[in-house]
């Protein structure tokens, strides 16, 4: 392991280096048993939300030469590119918002080119890997709120060479992390962030966080720096995000396993440790430098992690709450919707093979411009069923039927899932709720785990020990390119116990594959992409899916370019190229302008020296995309 360098694997690939595959298997990847059942390609797989009238045992007939001349975009298909620079249709234009290093605040140290940060000064400028966010008008001004995911210490630590040596270098990366929270304007000369805002802010790995709901001040949770079990530092791994109705972010930490480590190298991790992925070495080597990440010395710190954390953005002196009635686990986004008893759902996926989705619904309703505080603190979790008819069915994590107390199903959320028999899902990524029709979509990244057989004979597990069985909504072994889960709520009520399900789109590659790689009808070779991660609907119900992928452009995923932004119709299946990414980023994170005239796009690890060109640094950034003409863009 030590002759590894870590410093660039996605935390995908760092889970695997602490827990390998197995050697190379004769598995002849044979999905027919799959396939076959109840014909599934002709069940419950469909192209647009017309099918749910229809049933879950008709294609809509819509070919995609027919959504192609009905299609609802004003825009061209973008061809696939494979440079170091962003790329949009013929009548839009993009440019540069902020990026890693920008000031927030007129005090915040210069950016270099050959020194890292100051650490006085690392938390007062945009912080590293933009991921979700979110627009807020708050007395006529325009505020995101955005997530720094992680750190690319080769860029961070640009003085060590990206080595992490010292407490210094640690409190750094510290600051480099969490949640950005600024104001944007717009002049003749473009978008820009207002520096010195009064509701600019960072909530960082150090920032002071209040603890929540059934959790708060369980044992689990108490520690010696806190012994009442209510107070945490930091929000880590920001990935996706959400929007409550009354106007407040919600910020997912999802990888936070990566940040713990032991000193001690016969510490014996609880076995929930591993469950959660939390092993003797640390990513970025904080357990070095900082006790508080040293599982040895402070194994109850990382039952502290994992939540959903709510910042409200018109107030950057208030305490950001960690909200654990909303469950511990991977969390990638959260989708917000309010029911039409009024009860709030909150949607929810765990970005891991073989993990599971979840569903919080309120026990109190939303009143506008009533008292919210409390709905996110008591409700009740939920976790999916899928069933081979095209049904299913959200299973409650009940004391009763986990055995388990509310607090431990809040900190242990994979395990109660567990033992109610939630399905096993492809990396559950970002969740969109339509806000034009009752459905849900889940972006179902890619499982390269799937139907894998061992060498002694037993399938691939996740982590919990399950093997990893190809199922209704999972259909492929070895899944390499993800797909795209819907489904529709009885009686077009989110807060629902059942559902009916299809699968939007199996992404896959029909130039290089005639059998189910090839993926669904409305997959084609001028839209080819692969592992969908995030998704956020605009106001008139179109669905905008972005990508994490191999963007080799090899093998398998010939034609499919750089990491990329479609669109795609729901009601005809149809899906375009947009927006593609310089070579080796990840495009993620979307929203609007208050007059939707503008969309904001992140840009995240780019390989190249993007946006500044030869001979800088690859900075993560925010790029606005408009329209020439002027025309509202979502």
């Amino acid at each position: 392991m030590k002759d590894i360098d870590t410093s660039e694997l996605s935390w995908d690939e760092w889970d695997e280096l602490h827990d390998p595959r197995p050697a190379e298997n004769g598995f002849d990847k044979v999905v027919d048993e799959a396939i076959s059942r109840r014909g599934f390609l002709g069940g419950v797989l469909a192209f647009g939300s017309g099918a749910a009238v229809m049933g879950t045992g008709t294609l809509l007939g819509t070919t995609s030469a027919e959504a192609t001349t009905k299609s609802r975009f004003p825009f061209e298909a973008l061809p696939i590119q494979t440079d170091a620079t962003v790329h949009v249709p013929p009548g839009y234009k993009w440019s540069t918002l902020v990026r890693y290093g920008d000031p927030l605040f007129s005090d915040a140290p210069a950016f270099s080119q050959t020194e890292t940060l100051p650490s006085s000064g690392a938390d007062r400028v945009m912080g590293e890997n933009t991921d979700g966010m979110e627009l807020f008008e708050i007395d006529g001004k325009e505020v995101i709120a955005v997530n720094s995911e992680y750190v690319n210490t080769k860029i961070n630590l640009v003085s060590t060479g990206g080595e992490v040596t010292s407490a210094e270098e640690v409190n750094v990366l510290q600051k480099l992390q969490g949640v950005n929270v600024f104001e944007v304007t717009r002049t003749d000369s473009g978008w820009g962030v207002v520096v010195d805002s009064p509701f600019n802010r960072r909530v960082t790995h150090q920032t002071e966080i209040e603890i929540t709901g059934p959790a708060a001040g369980h044992d689990l949770l108490k520690t010696d720096a806190d012994p009442t079990g209510t107070t945490v530092l930091g929000s880590m791994n920001n990935c996706g995000a959400g929007k409550t109705p009354w106007g407040t972010y919600l910020t997912c930490e999802e990888n936070f396993n990566g940040y713990f480590g032991s000193t001690d190298e016969s510490f014996e991790r609880p076995a929930d440790f591993k469950r959660y992925g939390i092993n003797l070495e640390g990513r970025y080597a904080y357990e070095k430098y900082d006790a508080r990440y040293d599982i040895s010395k402070n194994p109850n710190e990382p039952y502290r992690h994992g939540y959903i954390t709510e910042i409200d953005p018109a107030d950057p002196t208030s305490t950001p709450k960690k909200r654990t009635a909303l469950g511990r686990f991977k969390h990638e986004n959260a989708a917000c919707v309010i029911a039409p008893s009024g009860h709030l759902v909150v949607y929810m996926g765990d970005d891991e093979r073989g993990e599971y989705m979840y569903k919080y619904v309120s026990d109190n309703t939303y009143a506008p411009g009533g008292d919210t505080d409390d709905l996110m603190e008591n409700g009740t979790l939920y976790t999916a069923k899928f069933n081979w008819d095209g049904t299913g069915e959200w299973v409650e994590l009940s004391e009763d039927a986990t055995g388990m107390t509310k607090a431990e199903i809040c900190v242990l959320t994979r395990e109660a899932a567990l033992r109610v028999g939630a399905t096993t899902m492809d990396r559950p990524e970002w969740v969109a709720v339509n806000p034009v029709a009752a459905e849900g979509y889940c972006a179902l990244t890619n499982n390269s785990r799937r139907q894998v057989v061992q060498d002694d004979g037993s399938l691939r597990t996740n982590a919990a020990g399950q093997e990893m069985t190809t199922n209704a909504p999972n259909p492929r072994a070895e899944n390499r390119y993800g797909q795209i889960v819907r489904w529709y709520p009885s009686n077009d009520d989110h807060a629902a116990s059942t559902f009916r399900w299809d699968l939007y789109c199996m992404v896959g590659n029909p130039t290089v594959h005639s059998d189910a790689y090839a993926g669904s009808p409305n997959m084609n070779e001028g839209n080819l992409f692969n592992s969908p991660d995030g998704m956020m609907f605009d106001s008139a119900g179109i669905l905008w899916i972005q990508t994490d992928g191999n963007d080799d452009n090899e093998g398998d995923f010939e034609g499919n370019g750089n990491n990329q932004m479609l669109a795609g119709d729901p009601v005809t299946g149809e899906i375009r190229r947009f927006l593609t990414g310089p070579n080796g980023s990840e495009v993620t994170g979307v929203t609007w302008s208050a007059d939707k005239k503008t969309m904001f796009v992140g840009i995240q690890h780019p390989a190249s020296p993007f946006p500044d060109g030869d001979g800088t640094l690859a900075r993560s950034s925010i790029v606005a995309v408009w329209r020439e003409d002027g025309a509202p863009i979502g």
